[in-house]
């Protein structure tokens, strides 16, 4: 047992000896030199977009009917609708606006 102690202890000093530690010089060290961040480049500014959209679906075969529009000024002020035949056969329509107070939307 003690002869594999002292091989297993000379297998540990033979592999620890081949990383020696780094010489360092016996001055102090400079601070490490950083550039400084970059600043971000602001947001570019775009005029206002105003879109609007529609579509529509009647596939009577799947049973799949409903339609959207949608329209906004550009400024953040969105109207628009949409409707669908539910299963039961009724057709639900919604109505909806959203603004700087929120999204509002009137079912029927």
């Amino acid at each position: 047992m003690a002869a594999k102690m002292i091989i297993f202890a000379a297998c540990v000093a033979t592999t620890l000896a081949q990383y020696a530690a780094p010489a360092y010089p016996s001055q102090g060290y400079a601070a490490p030199a950083y550039a400084a961040p970059k600043a971000y480049a602001p947001e570019p500014a775009y005029a206002p977009a105003p879109y609007s959209f529609e579509y529509a679906v009647n596939d009577p075969h799947t049973y799949d009917i409903h339609s959207q529009q949608e329209s906004s000024d550009g400024y953040g002020n969105v109207k628009g609708s949409y409707s669908l035949v539910e299963a039961d056969g009724s057709t639900r329509i919604v109505e909806y606006t959203a603004d700087s107070y929120g999204f509002n939307a009137d079912v029927k």
